[in-house]
């Protein structure tokens, strides 16, 4: 019995060890080794001569043009104000020896806009796409009291869901037939932690993390890499975290710069190893106590909400 009894200890032991190795190894390197030692090893000039951002105006998105236009890549910058777009074109063409272009479109309108960027793209080769656009809640709140709910689920489904399976079909043709082509799905911390009071946002950057990933599957034999970003607390007008909780937040610049030299190293990755260590303590707290996780996200959001409110008056 002794000896049984050894023998299934120690292939227990083995079975837990493999399975710990299996999981801290990759996770050291895409995090740690990788990035760090390394970088990006992805030449994103030869993927082709134009990048395309939405959502490029502010923030993370103005951030990934940037950087982008600094890899010697031209840049179609796409949003909702011209005004902003001009903007932001000028300050790259003034940063850099590139060219831009234009694109004004709201991505909660219908499927006519996916039409004028498909003509106002015509003949480009786009190499790069960065799928940025996306709407939040103004402030943390329960799905019942969501301000002129319908609408604002509308819109929030067709920003965040609509424009990158719509934006995917129609530059992943060309990447494919290429064979060589990246797209950068940015999706959000929330959408694999608990998330109370952003209920609905965070539900669609669930379903942008799990497409890109699918996707990812499906098309990286045809040379096109695919990588979701899962941000967690970035100084942009999307953060609806008070200044006082925001000790992990950084700017879109340093985000932006880390998040790249992760690419062709992790498919799926916070893009800045401080969130990365955010998402790590809620999953162990979540496998110690999934309920006291929730708990502790709930009255988290709870403060937030509270701390807007009195912010507002």
């Amino acid at each position: 019995m002794t000896n049984a009894y050894d023998i299934f200890s120690g292939v227990c032991v083995f079975v837990v060890s493999v399975q710990l190795l299996r999981k801290v190894f990759p996770w050291i390197y895409e995090n740690l080794l990788g990035p760090k030692l390394f970088g990006s090893g992805v030449k994103l000039r030869e993927m082709g001569s134009w990048a395309l951002v939405t959502g490029a105006t502010d923030g993370i998105g103005k951030a990934y043009a940037k950087a982008l236009a600094k890899r010697g890549l031209n840049i179609v910058l796409v949003s909702r104000t011209q005004s902003k777009l001009e903007s932001v074109a000028k300050e790259i063409e003034a940063e850099s020896t590139i060219k831009t272009k234009t694109i004004a479109v709201d991505f909660t309108s219908g499927p006519e806009i996916y039409e004028t960027i498909s003509k106002q793209t015509a003949g480009m080769e786009i190499g790069v796409l960065v799928n940025n656009v996306a709407m939040c809640y103004a402030n943390s709140e329960l799905f019942l009291q969501l301000p002129n709910q319908e609408k604002f689920i509308t819109d929030l489904v067709t920003c965040n869901i609509f424009s990158v399976t719509r934006m995917c079909g129609l530059f992943l043709p060309g990447m494919v037939e290429r064979r060589k082509g990246v797209i950068i799905n940015i999706s959000s911390l929330s959408s694999v932690i608990p998330s109370p009071m952003l209920t609905v946002y965070a539900a669609t950057k669930a379903f942008v993390t799990k497409f890109s990933d699918d996707l990812g599957t499906e098309y990286g034999r045809h040379g096109v890499l695919i990588q979701a970003v899962l941000p967690g607390p970035v100084d942009t007008n999307m953060s609806i975290m008070p200044s006082d909780s925001m000790s992990m937040s950084c700017s879109p610049k340093t985000f932006v710069s880390s998040a790249l030299s992760t690419l062709g190293i992790a498919r799926q990755t916070t893009g800045y190893l401080p969130h990365t260590l955010l998402q790590l303590t809620i999953d162990m707290l979540d496998f110690v106590s999934p309920s006291l996780a929730r708990l502790i996200s709930l009255k988290t959001m709870e403060y937030v909400r509270a701390t807007d409110y009195k912010a507002s008056k």
